[in-house]
């Protein structure tokens, strides 16, 4: 790479691995500098009075370490991944406002930065990595109605278990464009069950996998929790849908929180450990509940309103109108109705409170599953699944 740009770049680059851990300390020095490449022509006095006499961070600015960084964006640029600058003019105005935004940020997508991180409405969800049936319905169904504002907003998370991959594949589902906030490097995926979902984020138009760790860096707990800060400074609003009292979902609603930004919770069963966090956060007035989409589109400046799911007899009649009995039709209606009315009911439980046979039971839940009316979990627990996702 030559010319004054990448010189600029590169210096960043250097910078984001020599400061990655304290970027404040490397952002006082640029601003005393004037640029990432002056740090670098500083002499010791010049570094000590900013960093004091014995800052572990001295030995590091070396030109070495700019030459080392413009080989690295070579093998990154030839592996499909760049590096974006803090001065660079597409990096995400959100962040640049937060007290310790990266340096830069590796990615990976098929778009350019601009299109990527520069959408003006972008939202985070997060949440449990545990998340129950509750969970991952009002996850699809909060993109959904996203989708179907016309707003195209970003949707950010973490590509962690649970909440975060089922918020991106939504996401992707619903056409609508997501960042994934990695805790490794941009030449790494964890965990490496979704490593598919990574490609087909990375290969989606206006999508990306993001970090402001270098190549190499490997998953360990504290890069988790300083990832956090990235998916809610990037984002306009940050929504937690599942969370213990203790995570990384409190975690970054709480840092949005402090960033001025609006936090939104979906409330819970008060004896669910799942919606704890969220229910705390409520109490607390540091999130605002999710009660009603279009109030919650409203809030956030995207129109949500849409059409509405149909009863539970409309869907049926519709489904299967022509392919079961009326009576079995209406025995799959009631069912249908006490799926809705009592999330997490098992087939016995229907069986009994409908007053169907176990037999017959199982076979409508497991019809009304096939044609997407129901989901159900590994302990055949179901949940009404409703048009919107």
């Amino acid at each position: 790479m030559t010319g004054r740009h990448d010189d600029e770049t590169a210096c960043w680059c250097a910078l984001n691995r020599i400061f990655g851990f304290e970027p404040k300390a490397g952002h006082a020095l640029v601003e005393q500098a004037g640029s990432a490449s002056g740090v670098f022509g500083m002499d010791e006095e010049q570094l000590g009075e900013i960093l004091g006499p014995f800052s572990r961070f001295r030995s590091g600015i070396r030109e070495e370490a700019v030459r080392q960084s413009k080989e690295e964006l070579l093998r990154l640029e030839a592996s499909g991944c760049r590096f974006l600058a803090f001065s660079d003019s597409a990096y995400p105005s959100l962040l640049k406002e937060c007290e310790d935004p990266p340096m830069g940020l590796y990615y990976r997508g098929v778009s350019e930065p601009g299109e990527i991180f520069g959408n003006p409405v972008s939202i985070s969800m997060v949440g449990t990595r545990d998340i129950s049936p509750y969970g991952e319905e009002w996850c699809r169904r909060i993109v959904y109605a996203l989708a179907r504002s016309g707003a195209r907003p970003t949707v950010v998370s973490g590509l962690a278990l649970g909440t975060d991959i089922c918020v991106h594949r939504a996401a992707l589902d619903a056409g609508l464009p997501t960042i994934a906030v990695m805790a490794t490097g941009i030449d790494g995926v964890y965990p490496y069950r979704h490593i598919a979902d990574a490609r087909r984020i990375a290969s989606a138009p206006g999508c990306a996998l993001v970090t402001d760790y270098p190549p190499g860096t490997v998953p360990v707990k504290i890069n988790f929790l300083r990832r956090n800060r990235i998916i809610a400074g990037m984002s306009m609003a940050t929504l937690l849908t599942e969370s213990r009292v203790k995570g990384g979902g409190m975690m970054t609603a709480n840092l949005a929180f402090s960033y001025g930004r609006e936090v939104y919770a979906l409330p819970g069963r008060i004896d669910d450990t799942r919606s704890q966090g969220c229910n705390m956060l409520i109490h607390n007035h540091i999130a605002e509940p999710i009660s009603d989409l279009e109030e919650f589109g409203r809030d956030i400046g995207v129109q949500l309103g849409g059409r509405r799911d149909r009863s539970p007899a409309q869907r049926v009649r519709l489904t299967f109108g022509d392919k079961l009995s009326t009576e079995k039709q209406d025995k799959m209606i009631s069912l249908l109705e006490k799926i809705r009315q009592n999330r997490g009911m098992m087939p016995e439980e229907l069986s009994t409170v409908c007053g169907t046979g176990i037999g017959e039971t199982t076979e409508l839940c497991c019809l009304m599953e096939a044609e997407g009316l129901v989901s159900s979990d590994l302990l055949r627990r179901y949940s009404y699944r409703s048009e919107s996702m």
